[in-house]
């Protein structure tokens, strides 16, 4: 009782050691992620900012030369206009300034009671050289949609009572910008100005310097945006030139915004592989490595151990078994034969028909103490490693024929049909006969210990180009799924409530004889049962090439005779 309280405390102290390292492990393992995910997203949310200072930094750089015009009178625009058919001088001036800017092409004005959507009616254009507007029927038609846009936006501004600045600014996309000037006093529009916008400019001469100051190379910041016209489906710039944009790789999406600012534009963001993130990724590795391979070191350790354990102790009852077993069955055959023996010695018996049945009592019993004795014999040579075999070119049929001469009438006598099928008389294995015919009386009894009310036993040889094999099937009650890869263990029996298996004799040796048998001269065997169906062990051997076999020994092999010449020559040893 002490040795099995002393056991549980000590297997309690290890589940606790083993607990709290896998605790501690699962903690720094999250606190490594926090940690490297807080650093990363830090990192994201920095460089997501930076689209919106390139954003504005873009927006600042186009609106600089038309700063002020809040503060500009603009009322005197139209009786400026009836009178000398220029505009207001200050206005003139905002106008010259914007001239000079290279993110526009050219600026026209429009008054509130001109549409520029019909063609027969004329507009005023900014002269730059001469610094004055002058009327012209020859403009483009992005005037009339950007007018239109500023006219319907502006006077929906004027419809909102807080609305306290005599301008306001409307981009149409990418093409240009529309300055609707308003009357403040009387709450109604005076005119447009209306500036082209210089795409050529911006793409080639604004947008690539202003990416790569703000992300560098990808190379060497992990970093690469992508300056898209969605509607084209056409990238305009981008820090990175080797990289061609992938909707796959982005990580963020942001387009320019306010008042229409180059709506049809977006800004592409990709992380691909940022210093800082490699260098904490590298960092977590290795931890997670190191504390992976301790973890997994300590787990391989338990579960050896409880395996190990498991394994000696079912090996430790069935070895506790088989003795139970085997003590019982050599007391069985011991305890006629002596029986048989004092009667006669005691001269009790006497009748010469009575003589003859305790003769076959004792003889039968002999035979079936020294296959217990021989078997046991089988398993000590294997576990002690001396095994020998006296390997001989076969034919698997006419060993197989030989088998079933022999022992036809005492299977039959258990009242079982044999049939035999063969289709490979002629093919040689290189075999020892006695192995064979050891592996061949094991699957046999089998056979007949585990069959049911179905009482026929098959025996079948086939043969390919490299293998021979043989078959021997029963009709019985099975082996279940689950126990077969256990069948050919020492010991191991099948322990099987329905079938009731662990209540026929046996010691749980016979298929691990077999298997090594068959092991020892170079073949393999597998099963295939069905509980219920009964079960079939199949046996292969690689086939021998009769040229490799002497004309002598192949005249042993047609007559029938046992090869016993230049044994010596293909005995295997083992051990």
């Amino acid at each position: 009782m002490k040795i099995l309280r002393n056991r549980a405390f000590r297997w309690i102290l290890l589940m606790l050691g083993l607990s709290a390292i896998i605790a501690l492990t699962g903690m720094n393992v999250l606190s490594l992620y926090d940690l490297r995910d807080r650093m990363v997203e830090s990192e994201e949310e920095r460089r997501i900012d930076q689209l919106d200072e390139i954003n504005d930094t873009i927006r600042n750089q186009i609106l600089e030369p038309l700063r002020g015009l809040y503060r500009i009178e603009l009322e005197p625009i139209e009786s400026s206009l009836k009178q000398t058919g220029q505009l207001p001088e200050n206005i003139q001036d905002v106008l010259t300034r914007s001239s000079k800017s290279p993110f526009f092409n050219s600026i026209y004005f429009t008054p509130e009671n001109v549409d520029p959507c019909n063609p027969d009616n004329s507009i005023y254009r900014f002269d730059s050289e001469n610094q004055q507007i002058t009327p012209t029927n020859d403009f483009p038609d992005l005037v009339c949609d950007g007018v239109g846009l500023a006219r319907t936006k502006t006077k929906i501004q004027l419809n909102d009572f807080n609305y306290r600045w005599n301008n306001n600014f409307e981009f149409d996309t990418h093409r240009s910008l529309n300055i609707g000037l308003i009357n403040l006093s009387e709450s109604r529009m005076i005119g447009y100005i209306t500036l082209t916008l210089n795409e050529d400019y911006i793409v080639n001469e604004v947008l690539p310097p202003i990416l790569t100051n703000y992300f560098g190379k990808s190379e060497e910041t992990g970093i690469v945006v992508w300056v898209r016209d969605w509607t084209n489906n056409r990238v305009l710039a981008t820090n990175d030139t080797n990289i061609e944009y992938d909707r796959n790789l982005r990580d963020h999406v942001m387009g320019f915004s306010g008042s229409g600012f180059f709506d049809n534009w977006s800004l592409n963001l990709a992380f691909l592989d940022a210093p800082v993130t490699n260098a904490y990724n590298e960092t977590l590795i290795k931890n997670l490595i190191v504390l992976g391979v301790a973890v997994l070191f300590l787990l391989g350790a338990l579960i050896f151990m409880f395996v190990t354990a498991q394994r000696e102790r079912h090996l430790a009852q069935r070895q506790a078994s088989f003795l139970a077993n085997v003590t019982h069955e050599l007391k069985t055959p011991l305890a006629v034969m002596q029986a048989a023996g004092e009667n006669i010695s005691d001269g009790r018996v006497t009748e010469p028909k009575r003589l003859k049945q305790y003769g076959e009592h004792i003889y039968n019993e002999s035979i079936r103490l020294r296959s217990m004795i021989e078997k046991l014999l089988d398993v000590a040579r294997v576990d002690s490693g001396q095994n020998m075999i006296k390997a001989a070119p076969y034919s698997i049929h006419s060993l197989m024929n030989k088998f079933l001469n022999e022992n036809r009438e005492y299977i039959e006598n258990k009242g079982f049909e044999v049939k035999f099928k063969s289709s490979a008389e002629d093919a040689l294995c290189m075999i020892d006969s006695d192995s064979f015919e050891t592996i061949v009386h094991n699957l046999t009894e089998n056979a007949i210990k585990y069959s049911k009310d179905e009482k026929c036993i098959e025996y079948q040889i086939s043969s390919n180009k490299d293998n021979v094999f043989f078959s021997i099937s029963d009709h019985g009650m099975g082996i279940p799924k689950k126990e077969q890869k256990n069948i050919f263990k020492k010991f191991y029996r099948v322990d099987d409530s329905d079938s009731k298996s662990t209540k026929i004799k046996g010691h749980g040796l016979g298929l691990s004889i077999v298997r090594n048998m068959v092991s020892l001269n170079g073949g393999k065997i597998e099963v295939k049962s069905s509980s219920g169906k009964g079960t079939t062990f199949i046996v292969r051997f690689p086939k021998l090439n009769k040229d490799d076999v002497s004309k002598e020994q192949l005249q042993n092999i047609q007559t029938g005779s046992s090869p016993t010449e230049n044994l010596n020559k293909h005995t295997k040893y083992v051990g």
